[in-house]
């Protein structure tokens, strides 16, 4: 942004013209006219990164913004090797060109030829969508091969269906349940356009899917006790954690935030595991204000009593998730000890 103007202020300075004649001569320059483009989409991004912003747009929207950064890269580039630091060498050219071809490379093999070889090897397809409550689904992708995927409960891929509405956008959801049987599950709530149209898929839709990804795995683990805390669908990782984590009756708790019980996804599920391995389970209902937060740190230690000597694994809404670790910290639990992801525009 300064480089722009400042070099607008010279040109006009030089040319003895006021700004506005300064701008339409520079626009004939086709590195010019390049360059700016590509600073408006930058500042597109910008904007649309800050989580005011974020929160009031549609993926969809949000998504396109940001994809508008990769012309906006290519378009810098055509400015750069037109100006005199670079044009004036033809080893600097020649450098400058391979680092941005390396990136694009890396942009292509990670997000296209990565996902393609993988659907062809596994042949990963959807077996079955199961409603799961109001807006909430469950979608069962099925393959060959897929153990050696080697996801770990609490990760997530990044999953692309292909057909018609879905196929241009692929999206995070964790894994909701182990892998079994050659079978993979995630849990998805109706936030958009895009997660709307997965209650529509069909068995036999192929899915490309990148990953797995994330940390929220039993490997972050330094107690014998965890605390499992989720909000709204964030309980998903969640739950394949609640399953799977190693651990005696009372080792394992699970705090479930939600507005009210409608809200709950995957109860029953969570319940039986819960009897099954003697785990602590609460529902922590109702709508926050001054007088009821059941996150308070008084609240949670009231839960769960020897708080303090517990890991914490976290996943929920941005906002509920922000509140939760100031929470937990002014709880006693050191924030070395409470891992998180959060789920936003997933």
């Amino acid at each position: 942004g300064a480089h722009a103007l400042l070099a607008l202020c010279g040109y006009a300075v030089h040319t003895r013209t006021d700004l506005l004649t300064a701008t339409g001569d520079l626009m004939a320059y086709g590195a010019i006219a390049a360059a700016t483009l590509g600073t408006a989409l930058f500042v597109a991004v910008g904007v649309t990164s800050a989580r005011a912003v974020r929160n009031r747009l549609r993926h969809e929207t949000w998504r396109a913004v940001h994809l508008g950064g990769l012309l906006a890269a290519a378009l810098g580039f055509v400015h750069q090797l037109a100006g005199p630091d670079i044009a004036e060498s033809l080893l600097v050219r020649w450098l400058w060109a391979i680092a941005h071809a390396t990136v694009a490379v890396l942009l292509l093999w990670y997000r296209l030829v990565v996902p393609v070889r993988a659907a062809l090897r596994h042949d990963l397809r959807v077996a079955e969508v199961r409603d799961e409550g109001p807006g909430v689904v469950s979608v069962l992708i099925r393959g060959r091969g897929v153990a050696r995927l080697r996801a770990e409960p609490g990760q997530f891929f990044r999953w692309r269906f292909l057909r018609r509405g879905l196929w241009a956008t692929a999206l995070p959801f964790s894994l909701s349940a182990p892998v079994r049987d050659d079978t993979l599950r995630i849990t998805v709530k109706a936030l958009g356009d895009h997660t709307r149209r997965i209650r529509r898929l069909r068995p036999g839709v192929r899915v490309l899917a990148s990953g797995p990804f994330g940390a929220l795995t039993a490997h972050r683990r330094t107690r014998r006790k965890v605390l499992l805390l989720a909000g709204g669908v964030g309980i998903t990782p969640l739950r394949a954690l609640f399953e799977t984590l190693p651990g005696g009756p009372g080792d394992v708790t699970l705090l479930y935030r939600a507005s009210d019980a409608a809200g709950l996804v995957l109860r029953e599920e969570l319940e039986g595991i819960a009897r099954e391995r003697r785990a602590a389970l609460h529902f922590l209902l109702g709508r926050s204000d001054d007088s009821f937060d059941p996150l308070a740190p008084r609240a949670l230690r009231h839960l769960v009593p020897d708080l303090a000597a517990h890991d914490v694994y976290l996943c929920g809404p941005p906002g509920m998730a922000r509140a939760a670790t100031a929470n937990l910290i002014r709880a006693g639990v050191p924030a070395s000890r409470i891992h998180s992801e959060d789920f936003d525009h997933a």
